[in-house]
């Protein structure tokens, strides 16, 4: 399909967040992290808007012109010495705002705020890759193909470059459908306490 993709800015940070809470506000994780449903409604935009500012600062966020659908993407190099992957757990996203300073900030009695952030570093691959951290689909227009056409321009960039990508799928459906774009399990699914089981995957870069 025909979709025009651009990179979005800071003027874009309310449609984003507003698109990525509507998107994720019944996904299984974020009903995981916050299964109070009035508190979720309260608490989770909060967490989305950190995650937008932590990509637009360190990686971009692609999004279609009419912001219909986001896809946030966080360069990951490779570590320099053996000590960097301890760094990254502890910090979750490799910055300044890991997942214990995420709890403090947004809700600091929901330890499984930092958790999740320190269990998905413990899995990441330490291999220089391409982290697709969030994609929304404004939930008004899912099934018509526009998740796919932003993954799909972020591949072929990552194709000329070299690139891989790694994701966590977050449910069956989207499983299959990162299959289906050449992603692969990469290692064994990670499993919350008490919650919905996460798969780590991964795609090598090739040229079509």
């Amino acid at each position: 399909m025909n979709a025009r993709i651009r990179r979005a800015g800071t003027s874009d940070r309310e449609a984003v967040v507003r698109l990525l809470d509507a998107a994720f506000q019944d996904d299984p994780v974020s009903g995981w992290l916050f299964p109070d449903e009035e508190h979720r409604r309260s608490k989770h935009p909060l967490l989305m808007g950190a995650f937008f500012d932590i990509v637009l600062r360190s990686g971009r966020v692609d999004v279609l012109a009419d912001a219909s659908a986001a896809a946030l993407w966080l360069p990951v190099p490779e570590p320099e010495s053996p000590e960097e992957p301890e760094a990254l757990e502890e910090s979750g996203d490799g910055g300044e705002d890991g997942p214990g300073r995420l709890r403090a900030e947004i809700d600091p009695d929901n330890e499984r705020i930092d958790l999740i952030g320190r269990l998905t570093a413990a899995i990441h691959p330490t291999l220089a890759h391409a982290y697709l951290w969030l994609i929304a689909v404004d939930p008004a227009r899912q099934g018509e193909g526009l998740g796919t056409a932003l993954i799909r321009s972020a591949l072929d960039h990552g194709n000329g470059e070299g690139v891989p990508a790694y994701l966590e799928a977050s449910s069956p459906s989207s499983r299959a459908l990162y299959e289906r774009l050449g992603f692969v399990d990469r290692g064994p699914a990670l499993v919350l306490p008490d919650g919905p089981t996460l798969w780590p995957m991964w795609r090598e870069p090739y040229v079509r």
